[in-house]
């Protein structure tokens, strides 16, 4: 017989109070039991072992660490505990190196409370079967069999849209050298000449979208 949410032990681990107040609120209003929190990887490991949870929620990015070293930890001592992973990562690196690391779920903190509602009550039935958006393409662009780094990859994701060279470095936080220097990269992993080049291989192949958002 399934549980009910009131019988569902969530920890929530995230380094902003805010955050941690807002899923708390959230998630008892849905009815779940929230047992503790946690701000830091330390404190996390700690909570975890001596409250022993349903699910967990991390954040990504915690002050003394990654959560994803927090995740890996928690999947190799339980193969039941679900672990949902929210994060303001928005790209297919996080999103699959969460999924190789054995996490539940990816949830964007972008995503409505509602998509963290779902994905406490999916890992908490299914914590080893993994559900984030767009999970398929972006294993299809890890497996692009043009061993593009996944730098290249948010490069020339960027192309479609038109952006130049100095839009893309502003975007992605790099210089302007280094975008060319990736272009160049690009068109000789995938044979062609140019950007139109570029961007309709990428597109034929499902490396990229025609109309991205």
């Amino acid at each position: 017989m399934p549980a009910s949410n009131h019988q569902i032990s969530v920890l929530l681990i995230d380094d902003h109070q805010v955050v941690r107040d807002g899923l708390r609120t959230a998630l008892q209003n849905e009815g779940f039991n929230v047992i503790g929190e946690a701000a830091t990887k330390n404190e996390a490991f700690a909570q975890i072992a001596h409250k022993d949870p349903h699910v967990i929620i991390v954040d990504l990015n915690l002050p003394d660490g990654s959560g994803l070293e927090l995740i890996t930890w928690a999947r190799r001592v339980s193969p039941t505990i679900g672990i949902v992973v929210l994060t303001l990562n928005d790209d297919d690196v996080h999103l699959i190196a969460c999924l190789e690391a054995g996490a539940s779920a990816y949830v964007l903190k972008s995503d409505p409370v509602k998509e963290v509602v779902a994905a406490v009550s999916h890992s908490y039935t299914s914590p080893l079967s993994f559900t984030g958006k767009g999970l398929s393409a972006a294993l299809m662009r890890k497996d692009n069999g043009f061993s593009l780094t996944p730098r290249e990859l948010e490069v020339l994701a960027l192309l479609p849209k038109g952006k130049s060279s100095a839009q893309i470095a502003s975007e992605l936080f790099i210089s302007e050298a280094t975008v060319k220097t990736h272009l160049s990269s690009i068109y000789r992993k995938l044979s062609v000449a140019n950007r139109s080049q570029a961007v309709a291989l990428a597109i034929n192949h499902g490396l990229v979208f025609s109309n991205p958002k």
